[in-house]
Order: structure tokens, then sequence, then C-alpha cells
């Protein structure tokens, strides 16, 4: 008897609006320009979790020659219960050049003109989210001026 893979289903778990700082160059490395953009903040909304954004995460990024962001974010989730979650965000961010300068410039551009997706990941101690320790999740974002906008689905 054979079985055909069952065909995943997304299902939105939060929406994340995360605060961040100007982002600061470290300069050209052999990997591509390297920058940090500290996370200072953010809120947390959603069907399955809801908090909010403790300071102290930042994004690691590479800026590969074609204008790619190689994106590698890690903070720390407050839920309204005081159960803390720790997420490490692997994605892209990458599209037009003129989209990513006016992005560059905190302009305001329709996240249908580029494309920017991560793959979290989760770990917690608390029994009450533990199911975000063993969940495939995926996201998709919009980045403004000061806050970087996720909307985190699990994958079924």
């Amino acid at each position: 008897m054979a079985f055909d893979p069952p065909e995943p289903r997304l299902e939105l778990v939060f929406r994340a609006a995360v605060a961040v700082a100007a982002p600061r160059s470290l300069g050209r490395t052999p990997a591509g320009e390297r920058r940090i953009v500290d996370i200072t903040g953010g809120e947390v909304t959603g069907p399955k979790l809801a908090g909010r954004i403790l300071p102290g995460g930042a994004d690691w990024q590479i800026i590969r020659p074609d204008g790619t962001a190689v994106l590698e974010a890690r903070y720390t989730i407050e839920a309204t219960d005081g159960a803390l979650v720790y997420v490490r965000n692997f994605g892209y961010r990458h599209g037009p050049a003129e989209a990513l300068e006016r992005i560059a410039r905190g302009e305001a551009v329709d996240p249908k003109h580029y494309y920017f997706r991560a793959a979290p990941s989760f770990e917690t101690s608390a029994p009450a989210y533990d199911w975000l320790n063993r969940t495939v999740a995926v996201c998709s974002g919009v980045r403004t001026r000061d806050r970087v906008i996720l909307d985190f689905y699990s994958v079924s």
C-alpha cells in the first residue's frame, strides 16, 4: 500500500512587530557586507501567542553582492503569562534594486515588490508553549522605517 505525503497547511500563530535600531555596517567582509541591527523591543499578538519582544536581541545580516540580505535574527518573546520563548529566525530579503534602496532610506515599500521570508525555530521550557519546540514554522515579513512586521505560521 502506498501513501502520499500530506499537503502542508499554514496556520497563523502570531504577528510580531519587532522594533529595530538603525543598521550598523561593519563593512565588506569575505562573506559580503556585514550589518548588525539591534532589536529594541516590540509586540506579539495572535491566536496562539501574545506578549512582548524583550530588548537585547539582534539581526546579524550579510548583504550579498546581488543585494540579497541573508538574515539571522535572535531574540526573546515574553508571553503575557510571563513565559519566555527564544526565537532564531533565518531568512532572505531581496528584490529590485530600486525597492531595496527605498527600504534602506526608511521609505514604505509595498511587500509585493520584494521577497521577505524566513524559517524560525523556537525554544522554551514553558509547558503551555512546549508545542513550539517541535513545530516547523515559516514567516512572511515587511520592513518599515523602524520595525520589522512578521507573520508567523505553523506548518502542519
